[in-house]
């Protein structure tokens, strides 16, 4: 059985994994994160390991309404709380305890 989480960075982190997938899942819009983060598909899991990246993968989904929208629904996430994992991810005293 699994522990369960209650770091809320920890929640952050996995919210924004879900979020990548979610990118991930539509082509146009995976095109436009990857051009806009400048990292190649290649480099993509390794990226996902940051809280750096974790966080701008956040601030992607953020910017757009709809897009915040159709995350949501897909997570089946509340809006804030998504604005919530964006703020923990963003917050500049946080330091991941794990390497």
């Amino acid at each position: 059985m699994k522990k369960p989480v209650k770091n809320p960075r920890e929640v952050a982190e996995i919210v924004a994994i879900q979020a990548l997938s979610f990118i991930a899942g539509e082509p146009e819009r995976l095109g436009l994160f990857l051009a806009e983060s400048g990292i190649g598909p290649e480099t993509l899991r390794n990226a996902a390991a940051d809280p750096r990246f974790l966080a701008s993968v956040l601030d992607f989904v953020m910017r757009d309404d709809a897009t915040v929208k159709a995350f949501a629904n897909v997570s089946q996430l509340h809006p804030t709380n998504i604005a919530a994992a964006h703020q923990a991810l963003n917050d500049p005293d946080w330091e991941r305890d794990v390497p």
